[in-house]
């Protein structure tokens, strides 16, 4: 029997301590049921601590990624509000950080149902994700990268808009100045409104529900790149402004 809360004792303890670790399931294989059940203990272990979910984050939002990983649906973690960055980033406490440009959904009221999520939505804006795999080499089986929480670090939003249609927003992604990606918000599943359905399916069928103020990171439009410290990123998206973060 794999034991869960061991499990999620090492990626906390890999997480506070800023060391990348084994893949979990070279000791033990485990199933993705049981990936998510470490991944609700780490956060448990979280909130314990004082933090507040503030939303969910998707990922594997690419076809290409699902074929890459063998699998024929999207995976989800929790955010909480002590992983939202400000206007600066440390990345002092991440082992290899990542940054890949999103799509960030606000949600207005209580969603009790897939079918009234996207009524749900107060507001939409251009946001970004930095990721921080906790294994050694950034390398992970599906269920390893589950129970770490989908790879879960920081994440920032520019300023809300009304809700519209954003299955083909035009995304640029800027370091210092020079463009390290470019990408369409089509590129999550065609249309990121599937990935905040997915989200509301995801969230519901785990027994969460979203709530208001809460946010959906619906998925990366392009590939994530390093993140070195002392960088200025920006990240513009058609139609909803920009967003920036100055990593320390």
């Amino acid at each position: 029997m794999v034991d869960v809360h061991a499990l999620a004792a090492t990626l906390d303890g890999a997480v506070r301590d800023v060391r990348a670790i084994p893949k979990l399931t070279e000791a033990a294989p485990f199933d993705v049921p049981t990936a998510y059940a470490v991944q609700r203990e780490l956060i448990e272990r979280r909130t314990a601590r004082g933090e507040r979910l503030s939303g969910v984050k998707m990922g594997f939002t690419s076809r290409a990624k699902m074929v890459q990983m063998g699998v024929d649906d999207v995976i989800w973690g929790l955010l909480t509000d002590r992983m939202q960055a400000g206007t600066s980033a440390d990345l002092s406490a991440l082992i290899h950080p990542r940054i890949e440009p999103e799509i960030v959904y606000l949600i207005g009221r209580e969603v009790r149902s897939v079918a009234e999520v996207e009524s749900a939505v107060a507001g939409v804006a251009v946001g970004f994700e930095i990721l921080d795999s906790r294994y050694e080499d950034f390398k992970f089986t599906l269920p390893d990268v589950i129970a770490d929480n989908a790879s879960a670090a920081l994440y920032g939003f520019g300023a809300w808009h009304e809700p519209r249609d954003l299955s083909n927003v035009g995304l640029l992604m800027e370091i210092d100045g020079r463009p390290v990606q470019t990408g369409s918000s089509a590129a999550i599943l065609g249309d990121p409104a599937r990935s905040l359905r997915a989200a509301a399916r995801l969230a519901l069928g785990a027994g969460i529900t979203l709530e208001p103020g809460w946010v959906v990171l619906a998925g990366a439009a392009t590939a994530a790149v390093p993140l070195p410290k002392d960088a200025h990123v920006r990240v513009t998206g058609a139609g909803l402004g920009s967003v920036e973060v100055t990593t320390r």
